[in-house]
Formats: structure tokens, C-alpha cells, sequence
């Protein structure tokens, strides 16, 4: 890892990084519990007041449009980044700060990934699993450095959590990238955690394979 810029607080020397921008991956299911959405909902509040651009998938519906609709209730920015056939088929949410239509999925996740100073990861299905295991892969080999986290809301990525320590455990991931990615609980920890946790280093890709 490199250093980032450090401050002190209350005694304690802490990183601060300068997040202007932060990808969102998440479902755009609306049949899941609320506690979903209020966890989707709260994240999109504490980004805008924060000043922290949401760059997200750009859907109108489950738990993206719901965090598009908090980052807009609160006046805060929020850029779609969408496939042409989705547009099409009529998914994207109305009145984005900015839109950025792309020809494929694999597009998208470049876009987002290149655009914005780190990601967050809320319940989804396969395309947010997708998602969150491209970025995870991207890390470990230096192709990206920002901070990664995952919300685990109601517990939701526990048998992933579990998958990826197995994969420690059993030498198919080195010991040192256990810290690829954070968990946190709350949107705040998670929104907390973007802030603070250090950057990525490039020359991790020389232990990429173990």
C-alpha cells in the first residue's frame, strides 16, 4: 500500500482521502426487504452530504433508483453511467446530472472504475456480483488502487465473506490480499471507511501469484 495524505485526530494520526466520486453497485430489484432500501436510501444521503458524486448504473428502480432518488432529495450529483440497450428498453432514471451511455456491460464497469475515487458495494444479484468480483480482481493486480466496501446489510455477504476467507485459507488467494476489500455494516461505516481506508499499490501485481 501507499500513504495517503494523514491528519491528525483526537491524538491518533488517520488518512483522509479526497473522495469526490464513488461508484455504486447494486440491484435494481424492488421484491427485497426494506431494510435494503432504507440501507440504500441512507448511503445516497450521507454521499450527498458529503459532496460525493453517486456514479451508478443509472436505473430508476430497486435499490439503484432508490439511491438516486436520496442523492437527489438532498440536492447532491448523480451520473449514470448505462448500456445503449438498457436506455432502450426504457430503465433509465429521468433527471441525471449526467449520462453516459456505453455499448456493453464490460464498458460500464471500465467507465465507472476509471471516473470515481472509490466503490461501494450494496446487496445485489449476479450483476452486482459480477461487479464487486471485477473490481476485487482489478486490485489484486494493481490495476486498481482506490478503496473497496461492502455493505453487508442484514448479513447479506456473509457466505461471500466466508467463499473469500476459504479462498485464503486454501492458498488460492495470498494472505495479504485479505485487504483487498472492507465490510461494514452501516452505510456510515462504509461512507467512513472510503475516507480512510489507505490506497492500493501498484507492485502488489508482483505477489499475485502464490
Amino acid at each position: 500500500m501507499i500513504d495517503n495524505e494523514k491528519v491528525k485526530v483526537d491524538g491518533k494520526w488517520v488518512y483522509i482521502n479526497d473522495i469526490r466520486s464513488v461508484s455504486v453497485f447494486c440491484a435494481s430489484s424492488s421484491k427485497i426487504d426494506d431494510a435494503y432500501f432504507e440501507a440504500a436510501t441512507r448511503l445516497g444521503e450521507l454521499l450527498a452530504e458529503r459532496g460525493v458524486t453517486l456514479v451508478y448504473g443509472g436505473g430508476a428502480v430497486g435499490l439503484m433508483g432508490a439511491i438516486c432518488d436520496a442523492v437527489k432529495s438532498r440536492r447532491g450529483k448523480a451520473v449514470g453511467v448505462i448500456p445503449r440497450f438498457m436506455v432502450q428498453k426504457g430503465w433509465l432514471r429521468q433527471g441525471l446530472d449526467q449520462v453516459i451511455e456505453v455499448e456493453t456491460m464490460a464498458e460500464r464497469k471500465q467507465v465507472m472504475a476509471e471516473m470515481t475515487d472509490a466503490a461501494i458495494v450494496l446487496p445485489g444479484g449476479v450483476g452486482t456480483f459480477d461487479e464487486l468480483m471485477d473490481i476485487i480482481s482489478l486490485k489484486k493486480l494493481g490495476k486498481y488502487l482506490k478503496p473497496v466496501v461492502i455493505v453487508n446489510t442484514r448479513n447479506f455477504y456473509k457466505p461471500l465473506a466466508d467463499l473469500l476467507d476459504n479462498s485464503i485459507k486454501e492458498n488460492f488467494l495470498g494472505e495479504n490480499y485479505r485487504h483487498i476489500w472492507q465490510m461494514a455494516d452501516t452505510p456510515e461505516e462504509a461512507v467512513d471507511t472510503i475516507f480512510s481506508e489507505p490506497y492500493w499499490s501498484e507492485d502488489v501485481i508482483d505477489s499475485a501469484v502464490i
